[in-house]
């Protein structure tokens, strides 16, 4: 998306943000602490407490105790990790946690710790337990399983085990390699599980993590995107007093949203700026102005670059130098426009004092390092990082605690038509990194063309909505075909469907071949310069989910 590509250029001089930062709506809820010691599902747990209704926070795992205090937390999960307990750079929390007064759930690693800090003792199992396993709960009055049976499927990814109790302490259940695959100390409400309840491997981990939120922890159920509507218009209105804010907008989900939750709190001191960069898909341009200008009645400030931008890509073949040129023309394109409004006149007398993102909690999650584990950064976020100095604008980021499906579940709440928000992904850079060599005019129409013709089949098929993305790819080989007769020597399309939970892994979807048939013929008969087509049928490792 166009307002993506503003921040993907890491060259220009940010302002640095090397912490989180404070989720001041989160002080309106009830909420579960999670410290993360790097495990890959981190943010599977802090989904599951938001499904159980119930607001989640994920912090370091050596956030210290007495910050983690002034939160008022209802519960502490500590996560799993890849770490030992006993090896010499184990990250370990403030041990002052186990005497905050709030229930602690420690999640494999997290089970772990409590041998380390309680008095227990962790060693290295003399076999690895990884993958299913069965559960069978010792302790039916345990509350982590009430109303669950006595045997449940779980997954297991741990080689250390627990092999003496730390005192208070009681087995709750077992499986086929460990006595103490579920402990209790139920006066201090302490509970462990060296199992993953929180991943789709277990199928009833829902219902334990719900027990523990809901029975051990007393939270209600506060955390609904429509409760939370009221409070973040609150949070918007005091931060930006009587000022303007701009918004880049895109048309994708995050940016869509924020503008319509923006345009809820302040109303017309909102200017969404639109780029067409000509790299968009089709009809874009003309959808987001009649959503969001006509329907919703927004400001927007529509400026047409294509012709610059392609320009600019003249000539440009790898992938790496795309990203920046487009990142570089759109923070010019960007800034020319909010000039333009500064000279203007705002509206109610306000100045343009706020610059609008569409960043998610993943994002800010994401952007920052776990000390000592280089694995748990898993990107500098294109959102995360600050604003080039020369805008002078602050920050507002209305969707920063949410969660993809949140912000999803708020756009529908919000009112916005369902193709927006429940629209499949689009990379920052548009079409640019779709066709793999030069950027032309031409090859831009034919994808466009092509790309327009696989979503409308599948939404028309019903499979558009059931995964996670969907598109085409103009590959830079000709090959030769025949065609009424006569010899072609015409590009191939791609198409790409991938299934996936957050991005960072993926599997190709098996589309049915009669649908397949329906994308190729279409696709050949009606786009010119194209005469063949293939499918994509590689996964995430090893190949990545767009082509570029």
């Amino acid at each position: 998306m166009p307002f993506a590509a503003f921040w993907a250029v890491s060259r220009f001089n940010f302002r640095s943000q090397n912490k989180i930062p404070p989720l001041t709506l989160a002080w309106m809820f009830e909420q579960i602490v999670i410290l993360d010691f790097g495990s890959q599902y981190t943010q599977v747990i802090a989904r599951r407490v938001r499904e159980c209704n119930v607001y989640s926070r994920i912090l370091r795992y050596d956030t210290p105790a007495r910050e983690i205090g002034k939160l008022n937390p209802r519960g502490i999960v500590l996560s799993g990790g890849p770490a030992s307990v006993y090896a010499p750079k184990a990250p370990m929390p403030d041990g002052r946690i186990f005497k905050l007064g709030v229930p602690i759930l420690g999640i494999c690693y997290g089970l772990q710790l409590f041998a380390q800090f309680l008095g227990g003792r962790v060693e290295k199992g003399h076999k690895r337990e990884y993958g299913k396993g069965t559960l069978r709960v010792t302790d039916s009055y345990c509350p982590l399983f009430a109303s669950l049976p006595e045997t449940l499927q779980v997954w297991n990814s741990h080689g250390d085990k627990l092999t003496t109790l730390p005192a208070g302490f009681k087995s709750a259940a077992i499986t086929e390699n460990s006595e103490y695959a579920a402990v209790e100390d139920r006066r201090r409400k302490f509970f462990g599980l060296q199992f993953h309840p929180e991943v789709a491997h277990t199928p009833l981990g829902r219902g334990i993590i719900a027990n523990f939120v809901h029975a051990i922890c007393g939270c209600g159920k506060t955390w609904t995107m429509r409760d939370y509507i009221g409070r973040a218009i609150g949070e918007i209105r005091e931060q930006v007093g009587e000022d303007n804010v701009i918004l880049g907008l895109s048309g994708g989900v995050d940016s869509s949203v924020a503008a319509a939750l923006l345009h809820r709190a302040i109303g017309g001191r909102l200017t969404c700026i639109f780029v067409n960069n000509g790299l968009l898909r089709a009809q874009e341009a003309d959808t987001v102005r009649e959503v969001f200008g006509r329907h919703f009645q927004i400001r927007l400030k529509y400026v047409d670059a294509s012709k610059r931008f392609l320009k600019k890509l003249r000539g440009v073949t790898d992938p790496e130098r795309k990203r920046k040129v487009i990142g570089r023309e759109f923070i010019a394109v960007f800034n020319d426009a909010v000039a333009e409004l500064k000279k203007g006149r705002a509206t109610g007398g306000g100045r343009y004092r706020f610059l609008a993102q569409g960043t998610l909690y993943p994002d800010v999650i994401e952007s920052v390092p776990i000390a000592g584990n280089p694995a748990a950064l898993i990107k500098s976020h294109h959102n995360v990082g600050g604003l080039p100095r020369k805008m002078k604008l602050e920050l507002v980021e209305p969707l920063k605690c949410l969660f993809k499906d949140e912000v999803r579940e708020l756009g529908l709440e919000l009112g916005l038509p369902r193709e927006i928000v429940l629209r499949q992904p689009f990379p920052g850079p548009g079409l640019a990194v779709r066709i793999p060599g030069e950027v032309t005019p031409q090859r831009c129409a034919m994808l466009r063309q092509a790309d327009s013709i696989v979503v409308e089949e599948m939404k028309a098929s019903g499979w558009y909505y059931k995964i996670w993305q969907n598109f085409a790819v103009l590959l830079p080989v000709r090959s030769v075909g025949v065609m009424g007769d006569e010899r072609t020597y015409d590009y191939t399309i791609a198409i790409r469907a991938v299934e996936s939970q957050d991005g960072m892994t993926a599997d190709w979807v098996r589309l049915p071949y009669e649908l397949l048939e329906k994308l190729a013929g279409r696709i050949i008969n009606e786009v010119k310069g194209v005469n063949r087509c293939v499918f994509d049928i590689t996964s995430k490792p090893p190949g990545t989910i767009e082509w570029e």
